[in-house]
């Protein structure tokens, strides 16, 4: 009995020594929108909303919605980091409106609103707050409005 006491308490008189005296360390974890791949997909979503864009204004819809299909993965992987740059947000914002007012033009009033929502959310919790993302708040607000016009409640 005064064994199994014995080999009881060695256990526990190790914790002690096991667990160290000093701090973890600390971890590191490296800002993502600083990466290079951050700053080349920024670029390309901000490219292909351009070129939808300008499909769109010339009347070529068809080519304007695959761009949109095109961009919206890229948009997903800069939004999800925890903080997103402002160009990051600006790209996301083009492309949901461009796609809103699309489909704002087929009368699918509802899902333009929903996107245009997005974006009122989106620019009224931005900080720090500027005149473009007052002006992108104030349009996406405008658009909302129009919604609401074509829509029978």
């Amino acid at each position: 009995m005064r064994v199994l006491l014995g080999l009881l308490f060695v256990p526990v008189g190790l914790i002690p020594m096991m667990t160290g005296c000093g701090t973890p360390p600390t971890v590191v974890k490296a800002d993502p929108t600083q990466e290079p791949w951050y700053a080349q997909t920024v670029a390309q979503a901000a490219a292909m909303n351009r070129q939808a864009e300008s499909a769109y204004k010339t009347g070529d819809a068809d080519k304007a919605a695959a761009l949109i299909l095109q961009g919206e993965p890229l948009v997903a992987r800069l939004l999800s980091v925890s903080h997103p740059t402002l160009e990051a947000a600006q790209a996301a914002g083009d492309l949901d409106h461009l796609y809103g007012r699309m489909l704002l033009g087929n009368r699918h009033y509802g899902e333009a609103r929903l996107l245009f929502q997005k974006n009122l959310a989106r620019w009224r919790n931005w900080n720090p707050q500027n005149e473009d993302t007052r002006r992108r708040f104030l349009q996406a607000k405008d658009a909302i409005a129009e919604c609401d016009r074509h829509i029978v409640f």
